[in-house]
């Protein structure tokens, strides 16, 4: 498989004619029953094991990716879902046999599942393998042909995923278009049915206004303020060791790593003291080694960098300390671990998604204080706890709402198949992963099927006699439940 960069992005002639020869397959590719869609799935997991050795280049090319960091939160991200849908993508396509009321007694009701059609999947560029191809799966699962626009801020990944895409599909069936923030406007100029996007609400929000246009769901991944909070019966040891790998897996940017940590006043220092032994454990005992650690991404872009310095410089202004790191450069774009204490609600760095290596330890003294300073700042996409007191952790998880939310643990609930994952409000619309791929991009149809019994014609006007009696009969029905 040939490995490089792509130069130039698609123009305007070719995105159309692409995207008339996805409408013209859509009806066959609709049509296609489980074998053939399982043939597709083996296929693309054929072309993404052949790629590993692009995938691994391409990442370290992109934003200094770990080899290991690029091989569990990439590829086998996505795999793991394919496997996933093979195992059970017959039973998902079968009808739904649901009940039938009794005054409708003798008919029948399911639900079948049907392919929304044309389906655009708008990538990001922090998971830019995974969180292009893995809402893929659950689109080729469920009978769609698809455009996937990866983001042009890691071509190079770009590069290898038109490369797996042309080998695993048909350019009729699934393909590719590479381009600027132009492209992926000329893209939402086109009526497709359904657009996954994954990205910042900012931008979600528009791409929802642009889906409007056509009428056209959507399903937006985005982000926010996601807390870490640790109560006082938490294990202090085992959540330093994963807030500090849950915060700076990937540099930091992760839509579901803890942004930031509540820690009660009494066990603040020693908390902070064991995250600053793990993140040496992890990346080194000096700056400049941790700095410059082969284990830790680089930051996306030099952009990056200093706007993750202006949080942290304007905070230091506001009162906020730097207990380890802070150290940065812009080329390569690198940013050390950060711990940050002595901060407050209303500080630069905690107005914003961070998305980057920095982590601020805030103190409460009643548990009400995070509950209050949580809301205030929007519903988050994930919420960690670390608790063993079960009542703290029940309410937490009634007084937040979250999109997910893991105990005692961070980001491993992305691992369970079984489990949908998305957003809830400003933190994201709809969900996927394993079966919830499948149905949101998929049309839930009702079919009802009438008996032999028809109710109909004892309910015709004029409404006397023996319509008066059936609505009486139906009334006491509904009385008696």
């Amino acid at each position: 498989m040939r490995y490089g960069v792509l130069e130039e992005s698609m123009n305007l002639m070719q995105i159309h004619g692409q995207f008339a020869a996805l409408q013209a397959n859509r009806g066959r590719i609709a049509a296609s029953r489980a074998a053939e869609r399982l043939g597709y799935l083996q296929q693309f997991k054929r072309a993404i094991e052949q790629a590993r050795p692009d995938i691994y280049a391409a990442l370290q090319a992109d934003f200094a990716k770990p080899v290991a960091e690029t091989e569990a939160t990439e590829i086998q991200q996505v795999i793991e879902q394919i496997n996933f849908a093979i195992k059970r993508l017959e039973g998902w396509m079968q009808p739904k046999r649901v009940k039938t009321p009794t005054m409708l007694a003798g008919s029948k009701s399911w639900i079948q599942y049907e392919p929304r059609g044309v389906v655009l999947i708008l990538a990001p560029w922090n998971y830019p393998l995974s969180l292009a191809l893995a809402p893929l799966v659950g689109a080729v699962a469920a009978g769609n042909c698809a455009i996937v626009r990866p983001s042009e801020r890691t071509p190079h990944t770009a590069q290898v995923i038109a490369n797996i895409i042309a080998a695993a599909f048909k350019a009729e069936h699934v393909t590719t278009v590479v381009g600027d923030i132009d492209t992926a406007e000329a893209l939402l100029d086109l009526p497709f049915e359904h657009i996954f996007f994954t990205g910042s609400p900012r931008i979600g929000q528009y791409v929802m206004q642009r889906a409007a246009e056509h009428f056209s769901s959507v399903t937006l991944e985005l982000g926010g303020k996601s807390p870490a909070i640790v109560d006082r019966s938490a294990d202090l040891k085992r959540a330093a060791q994963l807030i500090v790998w849950g915060k700076f897996v990937n540099a930091g940017q992760t839509c579901v790593a803890p942004d930031h940590v509540w820690v009660q006043r009494e066990q603040a220092q020693a908390l902070t003291q064991l995250i600053i032994k793990q993140i040496e454990r992890n990346y080194g005992k000096g700056d400049y080694t941790r700095l410059q650690s082969p284990d830790l991404a680089n930051v996306i872009d030099a952009n990056a960098t200093a706007r993750l310095r202006g949080l942290l410089n304007n905070s230091v202004a506001q009162g906020a300390l730097v207990a380890l790191g802070g150290q940065s450069t812009d080329h390569p774009a690198r940013f050390a671990p950060t711990v940050l204490t002595n901060v407050k609600p209303g500080m630069a760095i905690m107005q914003e998604e961070i998305f980057g290596p920095i982590l601020p330890i805030l103190v409460y003294d009643q548990i009400d204080e995070v509950i209050m300073a949580t809301r205030a700042s929007g519903k988050p996409l994930t919420m960690a706890i670390f608790s063993e007191n079960q009542a703290i952790t029940n309410w937490l998880l009634r007084e937040i709402p979250a999109g997910s939310s893991v105990i005692n643990g961070v980001l491993l609930n992305l691992a369970n198949p079984y489990l949908p994952f998305g957003g809830v409000g400003q933190s994201g619309l709809g969900n996927y992963y394993g079966f919830y791929s499948f149905k949101t991009f998929s049309h839930e149809r009702a079919v009802f099927q009438q008996g032999g019994l028809n109710m109909v014609n004892l309910f015709q006007p004029p409404y006397r006699g023996a319509a008066k009696r059936l609505v009486a009969w139906s009334r006491r029905m509904l009385n008696k439940r």
